[in-house]
Parts: structure tokens; C-alpha cells; sequence
């Protein structure tokens, strides 16, 4: 698709009639322009891009002060402002506008003013809005005589420029001036430009955020009279004289109808049109050098990735030792700013535009080892260390002088990022990924700028004042396949293999038609990967010559002592193959040489240097011809003759570790199917590059349904990138999640693989609560092994104790035994009070350290269905957990016994008393109502098995999956910010409202014999509430708005919830206090329980008609805990009121 800039340029160069005159728009033509454009695609880069990320940046601003201003820069006849959420345009105290269209600053002074159906779009301003009818220039006298005219000074928190910088030229200028309209340090204020993704040049202006959208477009109804205003609108003018403007409109609609693409939208031409933002400060202009002895580079050195090579950083820092390194790093954070890392430069975002660059090519020292042994176990051998400046090609050749290697992919240029990421090579069936290969690293924290080392690092090649870091385990193994992200690694230690000598057989099948190649691709793929041993790698190249289809196939057989075996399966393979084309023998950087794509595939290099875009997928076993299909299809269909597919045979070494040994999570596939589009390097500043690379992504999404993952050695921050990484570590994921944010918490790696998933807990977290001496761990085993039982290969189940990172903790500080602590009992009642103390300790130090424990132990059951976590006793478990896992149902089961009955239960025939005086004096007492209570106080493990077959069980039911999937999710509504899941669907689907019911009257804790009615409030709990009191035979009792009931009622101030808060009118809820008894229970019902506050109204509505809280029950049908609705029950005093949902939403 042709962008609009390629559009402009076509359009420019149409040939002119002779003395034709050019007339600049007028405003009113530009005002209608504008409007048609707005009607087309351009809304939705609106809504999906820039409305989200400038929500996003101001977010922080709106939690920081009552009131803000805000300077924008020509904003249309409408300012973008008026579309965020509500919550963030209250906080608009002052704005002030630049528009120098007189139509546009007549409507817009109107719609500042009146808004919509006269309510101003800023309900909350300090001052009458101020419209400037003129330029932003970047005369200091030009304007601030005008702004300082205001009574604040002329100084503003946000200046934000929307699509608005289109002629000001340098941009570097009027960003300058915009930041000295910010607000003075240390407060808050940002430039936020929104502009076309256009490589600019700002001398040298650092941004502090920034993102893009490639895939943003723009779109033209199929008109003469649309294309003729769209035509001059991109060009910016049009003709003085009817018959020149005639003649060129004919001429731009046949250009613009030649150009645009038809099949995205009806009766639309459409142009891609790239967005981006960037975000500056007062730090921007005025930051300092981090040291003067950290070089910077004047001429940047030449990078392989075409699309890094056309962007230019703001600076690009060049350390020449490790303590350069750690300078950038501390100066980076202390600006705020982000950076980035450019290693062998094959990466499109070891450079963003504006962004700081950290140029490691000096640190490309090889150093070997042949004495290691290491400190923490047996192993020894010899050691290579690589800084992070070398290419695998220097590793390589350096290894060999001493008869070693290492894995380190295909390709001599690469750099540290593909061996951090994972590395596929040669060696990848016999001795596994580059990153199996790293047993330590030097690294430079990006937290606090500190130096560290993980793993084996010889003591003579730690830097002077590097130390260990406390997280070696966690950040030694998140570097191994996802090193990227966490910290700037500035030296890698590789294990030593010995050096092979590789026998290379090639074949070239010519294919008579797509048929044939998806057979023969099978048919050798799954041969392959059945038959060939470790010490065979097979390499299949599926490309495409004058309209043939050809199948090219490598097998490299890698021997250690120069000999081949005598029964070598590549042999074999001809009787299958046929002919080999060439039979080569090569050692150390000649392997690099034989692929294919380097001699054969479009002529090899030697045809001239070309561009290439990838992506990486890994593929099972070719169980069916589906994704064979796709690939023949996709060779078939590609935007150059050189574009190829490379099948790299994975299994052998890579799936001997487990998924969670390292980060890199996908293990086990059978090829890494690499998509690679290539074109001419001299056409990189064509639509050429822009054809592959849609081409390349969709052929990738083709894939995935027949993927185990993606390799995220090529993954950045495009927003196609983002989706793919879900997919790049397995389950890993949530793990590199949490240890992305504690070891990048400035976000100073914002461009690297894209790892961002909101938390996902288990599927049920069940907290064994209770009093010392309860049974709880007893109980927790008992249910466990019931739900076991089950034998279903669908859902796992764990069992963990809150306290053992507390004994560990202890243990390491007393020198206890800490696995006798959790696994003796006698041995731990020893330590018991001391432990107490040791712990209450901790938590006055970190108050936070229970909820941090919990989130811990989470955060370690990752892929666990069901999780019980037994040793809890804080005071509020239900309000304080369940916000940390939106997405999980938390459940709090109480496990008492009676005080005069404290003995063992491990056993159903032991009934040993247990010694009170053993425990510590003071327990803690729990204030909130448990969701069960399980009373242990019975001998053996009948009536615990029975509690778990009644209460617990029934929480995995599949009727509970069906009723939530009856509740579609509705983006932006009731308004924008809001992800609404519209719960009363459910009465609206067949068989829904019956399912509910069935589902409310089985779960309720209690006897239904002994409730006396069911409340409901309001239209939403009407609909269930009704439903259920039929079907339990109890009366229903109504809660209405003032006005709707007959007297004798009780009121109570009706709250707003945080999705009606726009709603200004106050209301009340009454209901007829007759219908309810003081000394029976009754049962509140609600659709949604969200803040709390309509349900704290309905209970105090409750107790205004006599009903005490302890008669009180409420069922809600879902629960978003993110809201923290049960902790506002606490507030109000009513925390001991049981509250059952049968869903959870993480969502708003």
C-alpha cells in the first residue's frame, strides 16, 4: 500500500499545464477537506492509537494535581482533548488554543465553550478558555507577549501538538519553544507531538516516549468531487483558473485511483498514512553529557538493518569500557530518559528516532579459558568470553585458535542480541541455543546503574567494582532467551564445545507445480525429523525462480574428530533425494558461507546487496499439508523474486531442557520456519520495503495456529510485534512479565521485544485460613488430593505455604536448616515464637511484605489451574489479595476448631495434643468474613473429603465458563475508558437466566430453608434476583428509586458508580421496611459488584429497616476486584457480611 507521502510526491510531479497559478486553500475549503478526511479511515487512528496513548501520558499528571493547563497547538475545529475520559478532561483547569483557520477557531471557540448539548468539554475550568486566531511561531516576543497576558504566566503542564506540525519547519525550533511554556522543574509538563511517522532531524532534542503505528491509514471516498478535495488537501493548494484546476484534478484522480488500494474499504481508495508520538521536557533541551569521557559518535557507523540505517538517534554514545556503560545508564535514568543498544546492528530498533543510542562495537574483546571450574557445583572446562561489541563471526574464529566453539546461530554479523534471544545455528541439534550455552554474564544494571556479574564468571574478568547480584538466579536465568530486556549485558560466558569439521550435502528439487512442493515438503520435512540423529541438522529453502517453484535441502553433518561415520544417515538421504549439487567439507567460518541464501537463492550475494525484513516461527511437526500450503502460497504470492523461506530443524539438545529451565520458552518444534522478504538495496526508499513487510506478517500470522511460538530475537516495539511476543516464550511469560518491571522499573529498555501481559494468576487461588493448631496444611492436602482424584490431564493443582519465604529468610540469617523448617514440624516448633517475632519484624520494616509474599508465590504457579495457599492469617485477606489478581476467583476458607480440641490430623488413627504454650501468645484476629468456613472437628478425612466433593469441586464446573462466556465485553462504553461487560446478556441468551439461577441457588453458602427474603436492587439485580427467589420459593424485596415505592419506606442517598459518575443528579433508594424481619436472614442479590458503593447503600438501606448486618448475604453474579469493592464494605463497617460472586473480571 503507498503511503501518503509517496501520494504527495506522485501528485507534485503530475505535469503542470504551462502558467498555471497555484492558490493556497482557503479556510473554508481546508475546514471541509478535513472534515471528509475525518469520516474515513484517519477516525480510527484516532480512536485505536492516539486517543489511548495521550489518555496514557496524561494519566499520570491528572493523579498528581487538582488542575492542569494545557496549551495545544492547533487542534481543528474540535480539540482531541474532548475525547478522552471523563476523569482526565475534569482536571483541565485551564486551556489555551493556537488556530490560525478562522473557521476552525470560530467552532472551536464555540465548542469549548458549549460542548456538546452546552456541556463544556472541561466541566472543571479555572478560566474561560483562551482561542489565539493565529500561529505558533518561534519568536520568543511574538508570542509570549500574548500568553503572559494571562494571570498564570504563560506556563503550562501539556502542550500538545495533534497533527498540527505540518509546515513548521525546523520542527526542532518549535519544539524548543513549546518547552519553554512547560511549568518549571521539579514540576511535571510534557510536549506531546502527534505527527506522520516521518524520520525528522531535532538537532539533538532527547525524546522521553515514543511510539508508532505503522499500520495506521488514510482513506478517500471513490468520487471525482471527494478525490478532487482530498487531492488539494494532501498537496496543500490548488488552481487560480477553472480550466488549469480542471485540468490537473483530471490528472491527481487518475493518479490517486492508479495509487490507492481498493480492497480495504468499500468504494475507498486508501493510502497508508504511519503515526507516531514523542514526548519532550525541559530535560530534553537542557540535559548534560553523562561524563565528558564517554565518547560520543559524530558520524554513525554503518548498520546492517535497512530501516535502522534510515533513522538518526538523538545522540549515540560510544563507551569504549564497562564504568562508560554504567555512566550512560545513571545519566539516562536521571533525565528519565530511554535508550537503546546497538550491537552487530541487525536489529530495526537498535535505533529509534530521538531516542539515545549506546554503541557497545568497542567492547568487543574474546577472551578463553581452559582452567575453570565452576564455584557452585563439579563442572569445569573452558570457558569463552565475548563482549557484547563482538559478532558471532569473532567469537567463532577466536574459538577456533583453540579448538573450541560455540553455537552461535548462522549469520558471522549478528551480535549479542541473537545470542541473548535464543541463537539458532548449526549446532543447535547437538549442543542446543546459544543462550543453553551462557553460564555467566557481565551486566550493567538498568535500575540503578550498578555493576553486576551472574553465574561462572572467572574472577579476573569481573570489572573492578562489579558485584553479584542479589537476583542472580532470577536474572541469570531471564538473560538466557530474553536477555534484552532486563539489563545492557556487557559481556557473555559461553561454555566451550569442541571445534567440528562439518560434511555439507546440498540438493535442488525442482517442483512442477504447488501440488508437488507441498508434498515433497511434507514428505521430507517429517522425514526428516524422524530419522536424522543429533549429529545431522537438516535445512530446507523453499523459493521461487522464473515462475518455478524450487526445494532446496542442506543436511550438515557435524563431526568432532574430522571423521565421517561410516553409516551416515546423509547418505541415505540420496536414495530419497537423489543427486547431491555439491559436497563440501568446512570448518569454523566457512559454515557461514554455505547456506543457501548466501550462494544460491536469487544469485546469491554476488548478485549485488540487498535488504531483507524476518520473522521467525516455529513449527511442529507437519502433521497435516496446512501449513505447507500456506508457505508454497506464500512463495507463490511474494512482493520480490527474492523473498524465500528457510526451515531450520530444530529438537535434538534444544528440547532436552525443560521449558521453564531457561527463558526461552518454545522447545518443542520441529523447524524454526524463518519468513525472510528481500529486495534490492536501492530500492529501501521505495513502497518495496513496505509490500514485504505486510507480506512477511501475514504470512506469520498464517502460521500461528500451527506454531509452538515465535522467536522474539527479531521482535521490537511495533504494535504487529506486540501480539507475536505473546506467543515468544511460552509459559514463561508471566514470570518475564514480573522480572521485566523489577529489573527495568524506569522502563530505560522501552524498545526492546515487547514483554507486557497483565498478571493472569490460576484459574482459583483458595487461602487455607485460620487459627494455629487448625489443620490447616492437613485439610489443604486432604482437598488437594481430592480434586486430583479427578485424573483430569486439564487442570494442575499446587499447594504452597505463605510462610516459607519467611523460614528461608530466617533460616539464611540464623543458619537454620530452612528445609527442615518446612518440612519437620517438631524442628520448626522449636524456632516457632522466634520466627513470629523474625517475621512481625519484616513486616514493620515492609509493611507491604505479605501482600509482596503473596504476589510471589503467585507469581511462581505459573500454569497452575488451582492453587492453595495455606500459613495465611493476616487480618483482611479477601479486600487487600484480591485487586492483586484481577483475573483469578480468590477464595478465603476459614478452618476452626474448637480451643479445648487442638490436636494432629495427619492421620485418621493420631490424636496427638498439641501444647498452646508452644505458640506465640498473641493471634492475629480475622476481620473479614471468609468466603467458607470448614469446621475440623472430626477424626479423619471423611468430612474433609466431603467439604471439598460439596464446596470446592464445584467451583471448576463448567457451567460456571459457560455463564461468563455469555457476557460480551464492549470497548469505550458507556464511555471511553471503560471495558463494559454487559452482565445482563445473560437473560438475553438461551437458557441463560436459568443457568444463573441454578448457578446462585447451588453455591450459596447457607441453608435457603432458613432465608427469609431476597433483595434486590434496581433493574440489574431485578433480572436475576426475581428469577432465583422463584425458584427457591422465598418473597422478593424491592429497592427503588425515590418515587416509586408507597409509603411507609426507609431511604438512603443512592451512589454513583463509577460508570454512571458523569451522571450529575442526585437520587435517592427507598424501600417498605415492612417486607423484611429483624431476626431472619436475608440474601441481597446484585448483577455487578464493582466500587461497593451501591451495595454499602442497600445494606445501610437494610439496617434503616432493623435487618443487623450478621442477617446479611449477598451474591453478586461479577466481581472486577480491581475496584476494591470489599474493601469499601470494610470501610463501611461491613466486612463481616459474606459476599459469593460467581465471576471475576479483571477488566473496568
Amino acid at each position: 500500500m503507498i503511503t501518503v507521502k509517496s501520494l504527495k510526491q506522485a501528485l507534485l510531479q503530475a505535469e503542470m499545464p504551462p502558467h498555471a497559478l497555484k492558490k493556497q486553500l482557503s479556510d473554508e475549503q481546508y475546514q471541509s477537506c478535513f472534515g471528509d478526511l475525518m469520516k474515513g479511515s484517519e477516525s480510527m487512528t484516532y480512536r485505536d492509537f492516539i486517543i489511548p496513548h495521550l489518555s496514557k501520558l496524561i494519566e499520570p499528571l491528572t493523579r498528581s494535581y487538582d488542575s492542569i493547563s494545557v496549551l495545544e497547538i492547533g487542534p481543528g475545529p474540535e480539540s482531541i482533548l474532548g475525547r478522552l475520559p471523563y476523569h482526565h478532561r475534569r482536571k483541565i483547569g485551564r486551556y489555551v488554543a493556537f488556530e490560525p483557520n478562522k473557521s476552525f477557531a470560530a467552532c472551536l471557540q464555540d465548542w469549548v465553550c458549549n460542548g456538546d448539548g452546552g456541556l463544556s468539554p472541561f466541566p472543571n475550568r479555572l478560566c474561560r478558555p483562551t482561542i489565539h486566531q493565529s500561529k505558533l511561531c518561534t519568536s520568543a516576543e511574538g508570542i509570549c507577549a500574548t500568553i503572559n497576558s494571562d494571570q498564570t504566566g504563560g506556563k503550562f503542564h501539556v502542550v500538545l501538538f495533534c497533527h498540527s506540525m505540518y509546515g513548521m519547519q525546523p520542527k526542532a525550533e518549535f519544539i524548543r519553544r513549546a518547552v519553554d511554556f512547560l511549568v518549571n522543574l521539579p514540576e511535571k509538563g510534557m510536549v506531546i507531538v502527534f505527527h506522520r511517522d516521518e524520520q525528522w532531524d531535532l538537532a539533538g532534542l532527547v525524546c522521553h516516549e515514543q511510539a508508532t503505528y505503522p499500520t495506521s491509514t488514510m482513506s478517500v471516498r471513490d468520487c471525482d468531487e471527494d478525490l478532487n478535495k482530498f487531492s488539494s488537501f494532501i498537496v496543500g493548494f490548488t488552481w487560480q483558473d477553472n480550466e488549469n484546476r480542471n485540468c490537473m484534478q483530471s490528472q491527481w484522480q487518475e493518479i490517486c485511483r492508479e495509487l490507492g488500494h481498493r480492497e480495504m474499504l468499500p468504494n475507498q481508495l486508501v493510502f497508508s498514512s504511519p503515526a507516531m508520538f514523542a514526548t519532550f521536557s525541559k530535560l530534553s533541551v537542557s540535559y548534560s553529557s553523562p561524563a565528558p569521557e564517554v565518547p560520543l559518535w559524530t558520524v554513525r557507523r554503518p548498520l546492517k538493518n535497512r530501516e535502522a540505517r534510515g533513522i538518526k538517534p538523538a545522540l549515540v554514545f560510544r563507551p569504549t569500557t564497562i564504568e562508560h556503560v554504567a555512566q550512560c545508564v545513571r545519566w539516562a535514568i536521571e533525565n528519565g530518559f530511554s535508550a537503546t543498544v546497538i550491537g552487530g546492528g541487525h536489529s530495526g530498533h537498535c535505533v529509534r528516532s530521538n531516542v539515545v543510542a549506546i554503541d557497545m562495537g568497542e567492547l568487543n574483546e574474546v577472551y578463553i579459558t581452559s582452567d575453570w571450574k565452576s564455584e557452585s557445583s563439579q563442572e569445569s572446562g573452558s570457558l569463552i568470553i565475548a563482549g557484547a561489541g563482538c559478532k558471532a563471526g569473532e567469537v567463532v574464529s577466536k574459538a577456533r585458535e583453540e579448538g573450541l566453539t560455540v553455537p552461535l546461530g548462522s549469520r558471522p554479523s549478528v551480535g549479542a542480541g541473537l545470542w541473548l534471544q535464543g541463537g539458532i545455528g548449526h549446532l543447535t541439534r547437538l549442543h542446543g541455543l546459544a543462550c543453553d550455552a551462557i553460564v555467566g554474564a557481565v551486566i550493567v544494571s538498568v535500575d540503578s546503574g550498578q555493576m553486576l556479574f551472574v553465574g561462572n564468571v572467572p574472577s579476573r574478568y569481573r570489572p573492578a567494582g562489579a558485584t553479584r547480584s542479589e537476583n542472580e538466579q532470577d536474572l541469570l536465568w531471564a538473560i538466557k532467551g530474553a536477555g534484552s530486556n532486563f539489563g545492557i549485558v556487557v559481556s557473555v560466558v559461553f561454555r566451550g564445545f569442541s571445534a567440528p569439521t562439518y560434511f555439507v550435502k546440498k540438493w535442488i528439487l525442482s517442483m512442477e507445480d504447488g501440488k508437488e512442493a507441498i508434498s515433497k515438503l511434507d514428505e521430507y520435512a517429517n522425514r526428516f525429523t524422524e530419522k536424522l540423529p543429533r549429529s545431522l541438522s537438516a535445512g530446507l529453502y523453499l523459493y521461487q525462480e522464473a515462475e518455478h517453484l524450487y526445494l532446496g535441502v542442506t543436511i550438515i553433518e557435524t563431526s568432532i574428530n574430522d571423521v565421517r561415520s561410516e553409516n551416515s544417515c546423509s547418505d541415505s538421504i540420496e536414495g530419497i533425494l537423489g543427486p547431491t549439487v555439491s559436497i563440501e567439507t568446512v570448518e569454523g567460518l566457512q559454515i557461514f558461507e554455505i547456506e543457501m541464501y548466501m550462494s544460491t537463492i536469487g544469485g546469491g550475494h554476488k548478485k549485488g546487496k540487498t535488504s531483507s525484513f524476518k520473522r521467525c516461527v516455529f513449527l511442529r511437526k507437519f502433521h497435516t499439508s496446512a501449513a505447507s500450503e500456506i508457505l508454497v502460497s506464500a512463495i507463490q504470492h511474494r512482493p520480490t523474486p527474492l523473498c524465500y523461506v528457510h526451515l531450520v530443524q530444530g529438537g535434538g539438545a534444544v528440547q532436552d531442557l525443560a521449558p521453564s529451565a531457561t527463558a526461552f520458552g518454545c522447545r518443542d518444534w520441529a523447524y524454526a520456519c524463518v519468513i525472510t522478504g528481500v529486495w534490492p538495496r536501492e530500492a529501501d526508499e521505495t513502497e518495496l520495503p513496505q509490500a514485504v513487510v505486510e507480506w512477511t506478517y501475514r504470512v506469520t500470522a498464517a502460521l500461528l495456529p500451527f506454531a509452538d511460538g515465535v522467536y522474539s530475537a527479531d521482535l521490537g516495539p511495533d504494535p504487529r510485534d506486540k501480539m507475536l511476543a505473546l506467543r515468544s516464550f511460552g509459559s514463561n511469560l508471566p514470570r518475564l512479565t514480573y522480572l521485566r518491571h523489577k529489573f527495568n522499573p524506569h522502563n530505560l529498555l522501552a524498545h526492546t521485544c515487547p514483554i507486557q501481559k497483565p498478571w493472569t494468576g490460576p484459574r482459583l487461588i483458595i487461602l487455607v485460613s485460620g487459627k494455629s493448631c487448625a489443620g490447616k496444611d492437613y485439610c489443604a492436602d486432604v482437598w488437594k488430593a481430592v480434586l486430583a482424584a479427578d485424573d483430569d490431564p486439564t487442570i494442575s493443582i499446587r499447594k504452597v505455604s505463605i510462610s516459607d519465604k519467611t523460614k528461608q529468610d530466617y533460616a539464611l540469617s540464623i543458619g537454620a536448616d530452612w528445609r527442615r523448617l518446612i518440612e519437620d514440624r517438631v524442628y520448626k516448633e522449636h524456632y516457632r515464637a522466634d520466627l513470629t517475632r523474625f517475621f512481625e519484624f519484616q513486616v514493620w520494616r515492609r509493611p507491604q511484605l505479605p501482600e509482596e509474599h503473596f504476589l510471589e508465590v503467585v507469581k511462581d504457579a505459573v500454569n497452575v489451574d488451582v492453587l492453595f495457599i495455606t500459613g495465611m492469617r493476616d487480618r483482611f485477606l479477601l479486600p487487600t489479595l484480591s485487586p492483586l489478581v484481577p483475573g483469578s476467583r480468590l477464595l478465603d476458607i476459614r478452618v476452626t476448631r474448637s480451643e479445648d480440641n487442638l490436636f494432629d490430623t495427619r492421620a485418621a488413627s493420631e490424636r496427638t495434643p498439641r501444647c498452646a504454650e508452644s505458640f506465640p501468645a498473641k493471634e492475629t484476629l480475622f476481620h473479614s468474613s471468609p468466603s467458607l468456613v470448614f469446621k475440623n472437628d472430626s477424626r479423619g478425612a471423611c468430612k474433609a473429603r466431603q467439604f471439598a466433593q460439596d464446596s470446592i469441586r464445584p467451583l471448576l464446573s463448567q457451567d460456571l465458563q459457560k455463564l461468563a462466556a455469555m457476557i460480551p465485553s464492549v470497548s469505550n462504553f458507556p464511555q471511553f475508558g471503560i471495558e463494559f461487560q454487559h452482565v445482563l446478556h445473560i437473560s438475553q441468551c438461551p437458557g441463560g437466566l436459568s443457568l444463573c439461577t441454578s448457578l446462585m441457588e447451588a453455591h450459596f453458602a447457607d441453608n435457603w430453608s432458613q432465608v427469609h427474603s431476597i433483595i434486590c436492587c434496581e433493574v440489574g439485580s431485578l433480572v436475576f434476583a426475581s428469577s432465583l427467589a422463584s425458584s427457591v420459593k422465598v418473597p422478593l424485596v424491592l429497592i427503588r428509586q425515590a418515587g416509586k415505592l408507597p409509603p411507609p419506606v426507609v431511604s438512603v442517598k443512592k451512589p454513583k458508580s463509577h460508570i454512571s459518575s458523569c451522571d450529575l443528579q442526585e437520587s435517592r433508594l427507598e424501600m417498605d421496611p415492612r417486607l423484611v424481619s429483624s431476626n431472619a436472614p436475608v440474601v441481597v442479590v446484585d448483577d455487578v459488584l464493582a466500587t461497593g458503593k451501591t451495595l454499602c447503600a442497600t445494606i445501610e438501606l437494610l439496617q434503616k429497616a432493623h435487618v443487623p448486618a450478621q442477617n446479611i448475604s449477598v451474591i453478586v453474579i461479577a466481581e472486577f476486584p480491581i475496584h476494591r469493592g470489599r474493601e469499601m464494605l470494610h470501610q463501611h463497617g461491613y466486612g463481616d457480611i459474606r459476599v459469593q460472586s460467581l465471576l471475576y473480571f479483571e477488566g473496568a
